[in-house]
């Protein structure tokens, strides 16, 4: 049989999960930029002490959506309410699928009357594309793929981020005026290296920032003159070995799978979506195992996005979380791993005998959609989705979602690391033995200025 579509490809396993589980793809990779432009500790350690310059311009993708419909459309698949969202405004865009489960999330931006952006990984985009061209919006829609994905060498827009203590320093230099008080993911426009330059307040570690943006071609002007001005506030480039770990102190889950394996109202997308795509392609890793993939479907409260899910308007799934939103939900917290019980781990590197799971620094991600499974006294209370070392921290920390009755701070719990029987037959992984990892239920962000500040800002998406 000729596979051409996702739902052909899921016809050759015996079940989505083992197809995800046997995919030959590690995590996701951040090219375009240096792994390191001095070390990832020092990185790491700046966008808590100084300031740090992110070049996002490469690892994500943009779609485009313009119209007289492109707000309908947004409307009709997101979770969250439009109702106050005007132009020079940005938000956390959430749909899920007809039984409520996370398709995935990324930005977006309203650039101009309808005229917006969405920015982040694929499914979210491929969900939005798919009604775009099927569902009878008048709207037009534009991928700019990541570069990974591209041989002409070049973007629609460059994209940065300046944030930490020095932040504000920085664009004041940078712009020669003080940067205007704008409320979290609001938009305004600043001129940099003589260039125009669109700029949403943001900060992706808690700290205060901007987010930059702009043609292409203007990048290198403009890049320039924020390293420059960022000489004198100890300002740091961050490296894509940094980059994958800064989630872990604000709170933000990068890897919800999207929830498109099954349901039959699914199957029409399944068919449009290629085989050889994001969701074709993807891998599961860890040690929470399910022959039901539907178990690793994540709903908006597992996320965080709770206070997202607006009942204001219709849109898929409207149904399906109207019936979840009375129930008790999971909490999404963040787990401090036990120093003596990963440098175990570490020590079996150098020992006899079958070892575990090899730990790589600072992140230790090693599939594209992490699940390890979180125990009490041997029984799974929850999972954990992305993993890594914050040097600033000093801890070795994973984001987790646990059963409501385990998630209150200072408890104890135990993430199971490494997989089952050895491993799978991914790459990245050699044959190795689980080994279980005490860890204390922490707040999310874990950060103490991420919980004050980046996290009052989400809230306010919710207005």
């Amino acid at each position: 049989m000729l596979v051409k579509s996702l739902e052909d490809k899921l016809a050759g396993f015996s079940s989505p999960a083992a197809m995800l589980r046997e995919a030959q793809v590690g995590p996701n990779v951040y090219p375009g930029v240096a792994s390191e432009f001095t070390n990832w500790r020092d990185e790491q350690r700046g966008w808590q002490d100084t300031c740090v310059l992110f070049n996002q311009s490469y690892h994500m993708a943009d779609l485009f959506i313009e119209g007289p419909d492109a707000l309908k459309l947004l409307t009709e698949l997101g979770i969250n309410s439009f109702k106050n969202f005007k132009v020079d405004q940005a938000k956390q865009f959430v749909p899920v699928n007809y039984d409520g489960y996370v398709i995935g999330d990324v930005i977006l931006f309203y650039l101009d009357t309808n005229k917006f952006s969405l920015v982040g990984r694929a499914p979210t985009l491929n969900w939005v594309t798919y009604h775009a061209q099927t569902g009878g919006y008048n709207v037009e829609v534009k991928l700019d793929q990541r570069w990974a994905l591209r041989n002409d060498g070049k973007r629609i827009f460059y994209r940065y981020q300046v944030q930490g203590p020095n932040a504000m320093k920085v664009i004041e230099k940078a712009t020669g005026a003080k940067p205007p008080e704008l409320k979290f993911f609001n938009m305004t426009v600043m001129k940099i290296g003589g260039r125009t330059v669109r700029a949403l307040r943001h900060g992706m570690a808690g700290q205060p920032g901007f987010e930059l943006f702009g043609p292409w071609e203007e990048r290198e002007e403009v890049h320039q003159a924020l390293v420059e001005a960022g000489r004198d506030f100890g300002m740091y480039l961050v490296g894509g070995r940094a980059y994958s770990t800064n989630t872990l102190e604000s709170g933000w889950i990068p890897s919800p799978l999207p929830a498109v394996y099954t349901g039959e109202k699914m199957k029409a997308y399944r068919k449009w979506l290629p085989a050889a795509g994001y969701e074709g392609s993807c891998s599961l890793g860890g040690s929470f195992t399910s022959a039901n993939v539907e178990d690793y479907y994540l709903t908006p409260w597992d996320l965080g996005y709770g206070p997202f899910v607006k009942f204001d308007h219709d849109f898929i799934g409207r149904d399906a979380l109207e019936k979840k939103a009375a129930s008790d939900h999971r909490k999404k917290v963040t787990l401090a791993l036990n120093t003596d019980d990963v440098m175990a781990v570490i020590r079996s590197q150098f020992e006899k005998g079958q070892p575990g799971k090899y730990i790589d620094f600072p992140s230790a991600v090693y599939s594209m959609h992490p699940f390890d499974k979180v125990t009490v006294k041997g029984s799974t209370v929850g999972l954990s989705t992305w993993i890594g070392y914050s040097y600033s921290e000093r801890t070795m920390l994973a984001l987790g979602i646990l059963e409501p009755d385990f998630a209150g701070p200072g408890r104890e719990v135990t993430l199971v690391w490494g997989e089952e029987n050895g491993g799978t037959s991914k790459p990245t992984v050699e044959r190795h033995r689980q080994m279980e990892i005490r860890a204390i239920v922490s707040p999310v962000p874990y950060a103490q200025t991420a919980r004050k500040d980046y996290a009052e800002g989400w809230r306010t998406q919710t207005a």
